[in-house]
């Protein structure tokens, strides 16, 4: 049994992600992203609010969607999902968008793990309460664009959205590949 549970990003669960991303300076590159840059412009191009108000106003919304990995009652890492709608913004979109016979239901765009407990199945943890939270939500195509690191080591830094690797051990297919080092992958998830 897993020393890991999830539980979704809400309200409920937002001071537990906030103190998670508190110690990670924003978890976004040094700028303080707060996992805010795949969603829509217009929601969070405001500059008067930070990156954390943002991301608490889509969260209190109902606009942003997470699992939030959590040890005890402290929050270990995450897994960003949602609607193409919600989460709109993706690297490399014009070649993207070039190959693209369909939609997806959902994306997965961004993961993040406590630097304390990477290596210990955190990221693959929070992908399985994402597709559990899609499975909840009616399911369908779910979409991710992980690194295809081909077997080579790279920083955690660059692998924000999970590894090909990792993707196929949760069932999803290789579809093509997008961008220098990433793919697109898909899962079809039934309801739950």
């Amino acid at each position: 049994m897993s020393k890991y549970t999830t539980r979704p990003l809400d309200a409920g669960t937002w001071d537990a992600y906030a103190r998670l991303l508190d110690k990670h300076h924003g978890a976004g590159f040094g700028s303080g992203c707060w996992c805010t840059w795949f969603h829509p412009r217009e929601e969070t191009g405001n500059s008067a609010e930070t990156g954390r108000a943002c991301k608490e106003r889509l969260v209190r919304e109902g606009k942003a969607h997470a699992a939030v990995v959590f040890e005890g009652d402290v929050a270990v890492g995450w897994c960003q999902f949602g609607t193409p709608a919600e989460l709109p913004r993706i690297f490399h979109k014009k070649e993207y968008e070039a190959d693209l016979i369909s939609l997806p239901g959902y994306r997965i765009t961004c993961i993040f793990v406590d630097r304390n407990h990477r290596r210990e199945g955190v990221a693959a943890v929070a992908v399985d309460g994402a597709l559990d939270l899609i499975a909840m939500a009616g399911g369908g195509v779910v979409e991710a664009y992980p690194q295809d690191t081909a077997g080579k080591k790279i920083s955690a830094t660059f692998i924000y959205g999970g590894t090909r690797g990792m993707f196929e051990k949760a069932g999803f297919d290789y579809e093509r590949p997008k961008g220098k080092n990433h793919c697109v992958m898909r899962k079809v998830v039934p309801p739950a």
